[in-house]
């Protein structure tokens, strides 16, 4: 059953830097006009240094009358709030970062991570239900919701491609616990070794527009998976136009967008992002719309 939070605890902001980009204001603001909810949702500019500040501050009361209900967070903040939370979700300990908090009547913040969700509700509204190898290009904290992602939809074997290789052995123990098979291999903006080209079911990259690798990546990787790039400005990138050339699907990184807002406003709006909202696919239908999409034959 989902609890509405008092009419006062309605402001809601998404925090990082740069900011002025995101598209999350208009997400967000789409999909409480659905539900009938009057909260404001900003984008604000924090970077780490000016996190817990910021923090601080949330007791605060805005000319509005309004409260704080939540905070979504980009990188880094998604692991520099970890030591401010009071507790968070068994899924933000795992994968180390938390995109979300929800904050308590009392002032409270529990850390959430809807990025999972997002990547697996993604991958499933494109047909992409269950796996067995993956190629995951970058090794940031995005790489580790990845990991938990596609080993929830059966993954065994995952490859990762760094272009620092020593940097992705810290994936190597969240790997271990899901019982995925990591192997690590280098990538560079001239060549990708290590890796057998065409093994791969799903290729993910987490590395912004992957513009410096996609001429560089062979063309037996491509032909034989399918390709999400969690990148959505511009779109389509590099890399989703190698693979659209020759008519292999993509994922676009909007609907991992999409979907992990619908995690963070099931934490808003119910407490637990877990729990459907009311006709969720309208809501979601409204929220596509908002960033210029079609809305999903039902």
């Amino acid at each position: 059953m989902i609890t509405v939070p008092a009419p006062d605890r309605s402001r809601l902001a998404v925090l990082g830097s740069p900011i002025a980009h995101s598209k999350s204001p208009r997400i967000h603001a789409a999909a409480y006009r659905e539900l009938g909810l009057d909260w404001r949702y900003d984008a604000i500019e924090v970077d780490g240094a000016a996190l817990p500040a910021f923090v601080d501050r949330l007791g605060e009361t805005d000319a509005d009358g309004r409260r704080w209900r939540g905070l979504s967070l980009t990188m880094p903040l998604k692991r520099d709030v970890l030591p401010l939370l009071h507790a968070s979700t068994p899924l933000v300990d795992l994968v180390g970062g938390a995109n979300t908090v929800v904050i308590g009547e009392h002032g409270e913040l529990r850390g959430a991570n809807t990025d999972v969700h997002g990547i697996t509700a993604a991958l499933r509204e494109h047909g992409v239900s269950s796996l067995a190898r993956v190629l995951v290009l970058g090794s940031g904290a995005t790489a580790a919701s990845v990991l938990a992602a596609v080993a929830e939809l059966g993954a065994r074997a995952v490859t990762i491609a760094a272009r620092t290789p020593a940097n992705a052995e810290a994936l190597r123990p969240l790997a271990e616990r899901l019982g995925i098979v990591l192997e690590i291999a280098p990538i560079g903006e001239s060549a990708t070794t290590g890796f057998d080209e065409s093994a791969h079911d799903l290729v993910v990259s987490t590395l912004p527009g992957g513009t410096a690798i996609a001429p560089e990546l062979p063309d037996a990787l491509i032909e034989g998976s399918v390709l999400f790039d969690v990148a959505y400005e511009p779109w389509p990138s590099r890399l989703a136009e190698r693979w659209l050339r020759v008519g292999r699907p993509v994922v676009p990184g909007i609907d991992m967008l999409l979907h992990q807002a619908i995690g963070q406003i099931r934490c808003f709006v119910g407490g637990d992002e877990r729990l459907a909202l009311p006709d969720e696919a309208r809501v979601l239908d409204r929220m596509r719309e908002s960033v210029g999409g079609a809305a999903r034959a039902s």
